[in-house]
């Protein structure tokens, strides 16, 4: 296998560069350009070009097989990061013979590879290299520490164990095995189903985290909602006017709401017109508003008609409080007054619904999760049925183990036998 080689560091000039370099000859190839250092001290070294002279002095730090982010042996060059000083250096490793430039994500491929990391847990490197804020940032990590991995092993563990007595209350009936087997494995699958419910109804909010919340500033025309939109931007990106129907499109506006990804919308004023551009707009501002997470209807009284159906989370709030004392929520997009205390309401309300538990937070993971449970389902109506059928319910765990392999990975026949032979005596 290739040693491969790239700079683990942001492009561009920096006050240091990492060039990690991992293989099984690693170390050897490292020792071409420098004196290694003993493995896990990190060591001011002089790294010289193949012909001996100086490329730089940083430090140089080795890493043994099994104790690397690759699982590999790896070799990290910490120089001054000059874009002549890195690409130098990349250059003399293209040279050696048995090392390459790695390949875009190879690095993490390996340490998949090599068990340091699992699937779930490359995804959640991905999110977390990604994420804008606080909250996606935790629940990434999360993941990534391997909670997700963990609790699917309980999983897995579990109905392995109900395979197994079912299988052997198939394969061994003349043994003497309990009569009464049906209802531990009744428990295990009982217990899994509403476990992997409560992680499934937790991700729905958890993809929202991942992806963003979006809340769409309704009302009718010319009630203040792209000055409002401005002044949460804390720019004027969106055209304001005395003149009715001025927005015609939905503008959009991306801020960290608290640790929230959050998208604001200014959607164009629902009225009556005959102007098929604007009824165009009004058409997607309804369509966009009705799937937004929180609507707030802007209005210029408490008593006005709400242009579209109002959701338990949607807020209503009166415009132009900068020029009237009203009770209750009240924004002046034109002074800022009331906003601040808008968006802490908002970001309020969507903290509240956001897990702190183990979630999934992929589509791949959901599906997976979502077809074990409908197995599981099948199985726990078999288990209720008399006389119970074995084979069948047997099949429905098989078939969901095989779904949860799909999302944590490999569950084989000889895994269930050993469960059999070593989890209770037969007798024999």
């Amino acid at each position: 296998m290739d040693a491969i080689f790239a700079q683990a560091t942001a492009s561009g000039r920096a006050g240091v560069s990492i060039i990690r370099l991992s293989g099984p000859q690693s170390h050897d190839i490292a020792s071409k350009f420098c004196n290694i250092p003993v493995i896990g001290k990190a060591v001011l070294r002089s790294v010289r070009d193949r012909g001996g002279k100086l490329i730089d002095r940083g430090l140089v730090l080795c890493f043994d097989q099994g104790a690397s982010f690759t699982g590999e042996k790896t070799v990290e060059f910490h120089l001054h990061g000059g874009l002549a000083t890195v690409s130098k250096l990349l250059s003399e490793l293209s040279e050696c013979h048995g090392c390459r430039l790695a390949r875009p994500g190879e690095f993490t491929r390996r340490a998949l590879d090599n068990g340091n990391l699992d699937l779930n847990q490359v995804e959640a490197l991905s999110d977390l290299i990604d994420a804008e804020t606080e909250a996606q940032r935790k629940q990434a990590i999360m993941v990534l520490d391997g909670h997700f991995s963990e609790l699917g092993k309980v999983w897995k563990k579990n109905l392995l164990r109900a395979v197994a007595l079912l299988e052997a209350s198939i394969d061994f009936s003349d043994d003497e095995i309990p009569t009464d087997l049906h209802l531990e494995v009744r428990s295990i699958v009982e217990g899994a189903e509403s476990s992997i419910a409560s992680v499934l109804d937790r991700s729905v909010i958890a993809s929202k985290i991942r992806q963003g919340f979006t809340v769409a500033i309704v009302g009718a025309p010319n009630v203040g909602k792209s000055t409002l939109l401005n002044s949460i931007a804390g720019k004027d990106v969106a055209i304001t006017s005395a003149t009715a129907g001025t927005t015609r499109d939905v503008i959009e506006v991306r801020i960290n709401l608290n640790g929230l990804a959050v998208t604001f919308m200014d959607t164009a004023g629902i009225r009556d017109t005959d102007d098929d551009i604007e009824k165009l707009g009004i058409s997607m501002s309804y369509k966009r508003s009705e799937v937004a997470d929180i609507k707030v209807f802007l209005v210029n009284d408490d008593q006005d008609e709400l242009v579209a159906t109002k959701g338990k989370s949607d807020l209503i709030v009166l415009n132009k409080a900068d020029i009237r004392e009203v009770p209750g929520l009240a924004v002046s997009g034109k002074t800022g007054e009331g906003v601040s205390n808008l968006l802490n309401l908002i970001s309020n309300k969507l903290l509240k619904e956001t897990p702190t538990d183990v979630v999934a937070i992929r589509e791949r993971q959901v599906a997976g999760l979502a077809a074990a449970n409908t197995f599981l389902a099948k199985a726990k109506e078999l288990l209720h049925q008399e006389p119970l059928p074995y084979e069948l319910a047997s099949q429905e765990l098989y078939f969901a183990c095989t779904q949860l392999d799909f999302v944590f990975g490999r569950i084989d026949i000889e895994s269930v036998l050993d469960e059999i032979f070593s989890s209770f005596c037969l007798g024999k």
